[in-house]
């Protein structure tokens, strides 16, 4: 698991949610947009890393011989 990209995933989303809540609270929508666009792109790196977990699982399980 790539720790260390989890912790800046969970980062971004927080910046994300704070730019939302400030551009909701003085009304600027482009803040608020890219709020947004920092969530989403958050939640995106943490589906990529959640398949890279699942591989890497899947493959650690395999045989030596499955992996040749």
């Amino acid at each position: 698991m790539g720790t260390d990209e989890r912790m800046q995933n969970a980062a971004e989303d927080w910046k994300g949610k704070a730019k939302e809540h400030i551009g909701e609270a003085t009304g600027d929508e482009q803040m608020e947009a890219e709020g947004k666009m920092d969530q989403a792109s958050a939640a995106v790196k943490d589906k990529v890393e959640d398949v890279k977990d699942w591989a890497a699982e899947k493959f650690n399980n395999m045989t030596d011989d499955d992996k040749k």
